[in-house]
C-alpha cells in the first residue's frame, strides 16, 4: 500500500544520510528569495499576538480577535481549557508513529492515486521549480465520526486513538468558541459563520509534520510559504522553534509559547468574511540539531459544501470579492496551482 519505493524516498531517509555528509541534496536547496538564511527578519519586530481565553468579557475578546485576525490572520490561545496532559499525549503518541521502523510506517502510506490527503506520505501538491520540502507526514480525519477512517489511525502506539479522541473532544469547544467570536466580529450572529462552514459536520484534519535534523536549514523549508485552505486551522507545535508568519513585508518567527494554540485563518474564512479577515501567509524552518514536529487541525468544510462571500456581508458599496464554489473544487484548483 502507498507511494512506490523507486517513487518516494521519506525525508527520515534523506535526513540520516545528509546529516552524515552535511549537505542536502540540489532539490531540497530553496531559491534565494526563499532561503531562510536570507529572509528570515534579524531586528526588533512585534511579538505574534496572544490571546487569553479566560478573559471573562465576551465583547473585548470579539474585539481583540477581529482585531488581530484582520493585521495578522495569525494569534496564539492561552487559556483555553484544553488540559496540558491531553497536549503532552497527544504529542507523544504522534513521536512514537515516527519513531517506529520504517517498514510500520508505510502500512499507513497514502494510497498512490487516492482522492484524499488521509494516510502517512511525503509529497503533498504539486512542487514548484521541483523543490521539495523538509518534511514527512500522516494525515488523517479526527470529526466528524461519520467522516473517519480509522484505517489511517496507527495501532502503535496501542493508546494513540484515545490520545487523539480525547484532544478532539476537548478541540470542539475550542473551536465553537472561536467560530462564535469571530463570526460577532464581522457582525453576524454567534453561529452563523460556523454554520456557512458546515456546523456539525465541520470536517476537522489532523496533519502531523516531522521535520527532522537538517545541515543546512538556511537553504531549505520545511514547508514553503503557503495559506492553509481551511477555514481556520489550530496547531500546536513541539518545542523546537520553526514557525515563521509574513507580517507587513518580513518572515518572522512565532515565538513558542508552552501549550499555546497557534491559531491561522484560513482561506474560507478570507473568503466568508469578503476579505475582511486575512489568510496567514506563513512557512516553515528547519533546525540543525533538532526534530521539529506540529500537529494542525484543519478545520474544513464538507467538500461538497459551496463556500463564497456570506450575503449579509455582500452590499452594492461592497460588491463579492471571491467566487462562490464547492469546497473541494476550491482545493482541486489550489494542489494544482489553478488560479482561483
Amino acid at each position: 500500500m502507498g507511494d512506490s519505493k523507486e517513487e518516494v524516498k521519506r525525508i527520515q531517509d534523506v535526513a540520516s544520510v545528509a546529516n552524515a555528509t552535511d549537505t542536502i541534496p540540489a532539490d531540497f536547496i530553496r531559491p534565494e528569495d526563499e532561503r531562510p538564511g536570507l529572509t528570515t527578519y534579524k531586528g526588533d519586530l512585534p511579538q505574534v499576538p496572544v490571546i487569553d481565553f479566560s478573559i471573562k468579557d465576551d465583547e473585548k475578546l470579539v474585539a481583540q480577535i477581529y482585531d488581530v485576525s484582520c493585521k495578522w490572520g495569525f494569534f496564539q490561545i492561552v487559556n483555553h481549557e484544553i488540559p496540558n496532559d491531553v497536549i503532552s499525549k497527544l504529542k507523544e503518541v504522534g513521536i512514537t508513529f515516527f519513531e517506529l521502523p520504517q517498514e510500520e510506517k508505510e502500512v499507513y502510506a497514502k494510497p498512490p492515486g487516492a482522492k484524499s490527503v488521509e494516510g502517512y506520505g511525503t509529497k503533498l501538491q504539486k512542487e514548484v521549480n521541483g523543490i521539495k520540502g523538509w518534511v514527512d507526514h500522516l494525515f488523517h480525519i479526527l470529526s466528524p465520526p461519520s467522516a473517519v477512517n480509522y484505517k489511517f489511525w496507527p495501532d502503535n502506539p496501542p493508546s494513540y486513538r484515545e490520545a487523539n479522541e480525547e484532544y478532539t473532544k476537548y478541540l470542539h469547544k475550542v473551536e465553537e468558541r472561536l467560530l462564535s467570536y469571530l463570526s460577532k466580529g464581522i457582525g453576524l450572529e454567534e453561529n452563523e459563520l460556523r454554520t456557512a462552514v458546515g456546523g456539525d459536520d465541520l470536517v476537522y484534519l489532523l496533519k502531523i509534520n516531522y521535520y527532522p535534523p537538517c545541515p543546512r536549514p538556511d537553504l531549505a523549508l520545511g514547508v514553503p510559504a503557503h495559506t492553509d485552505m481551511s477555514a481556520v486551522t489550530i496547531l500546536v507545535p513541539n518545542d523546537v522553534q520553526g514557525l515563521q508568519v509574513f507580517h507587513e513585508g518580513n518572515w518572522i518567527d512565532a515565538q513558542y509559547i508552552p501549550n499555546a494554540l497557534v491559531i491561522h485563518i484560513g482561506d474560507q474564512l478570507e473568503i466568508l468574511s469578503n476579505g475582511k479577515y486575512k489568510a496567514v501567509l506563513h512557512r516553515t524552518t528547519v533546525n540543525k540539531e533538532k526534530t521539529r514536529l506540529s500537529w494542525p487541525v484543519f478545520m474544513e468544510p464538507p467538500e461538497d459544501m459551496e463556500v463564497g462571500p456570506h450575503p449579509k456581508l455582500v452590499t452594492d458599496e461592497n460588491p463579492a470579492k471571491y467566487k462562490t464554489k464547492k469546497y473541494c473544487d476550491y482545493v482541486y484548483c489550489k494542489f494544482n496551482k489553478i488560479p482561483q
